[in-house]
């Protein structure tokens, strides 16, 4: 079983940074990857940003060029930095583990609780 616990979720005005991390414990073998997904008011909830335990990175064409993900060496902590946010970024962000395939993002059913976070304009 993977445990994922989020932080980091906040009010920021448009233009603002918010750094979200994502705490990862408990057995992992199953997994090579981790995401971030958010589920933004009356939306599905979508992947904004994946990373496998290589480095190998993707990201939605909304947030490309700002937003970066990032884990640790020990493959215990997976961090999103988001810059330059709008108002669309409002939303849940879950972090969630899964397999990284041929540049493609596969979830598995683990996910933290969320973290809210509100651009205001």
């Amino acid at each position: 079983q993977v445990q994922l616990v989020e932080s980091g979720g906040g009010l920021v005005q448009a233009g603002g940074s918010l750094r979200l991390s994502c705490a990862v414990s408990g057995t992992t073998f199953s997994t090579n990857a981790f995401g971030w997904y958010r589920r933004a008011p009356e939306k599905q909830r979508e992947l904004v940003a994946a990373i496998s335990n290589g480095g190998s990175t993707n990201y939605a064409d909304s947030v490309k060029g700002r937003f970066t993900i990032s884990i640790d060496n020990a493959k215990t902590t997976v961090t999103l930095q988001m810059n330059s946010l709008k108002p669309e970024d409002t939303g849940v962000y879950y972090c969630n583990a899964g397999q990284y395939f041929s540049g493609t993002y596969y979830p598995y059913n683990y996910w933290g609780q969320g973290t809210q976070v509100t651009v205001s304009s």
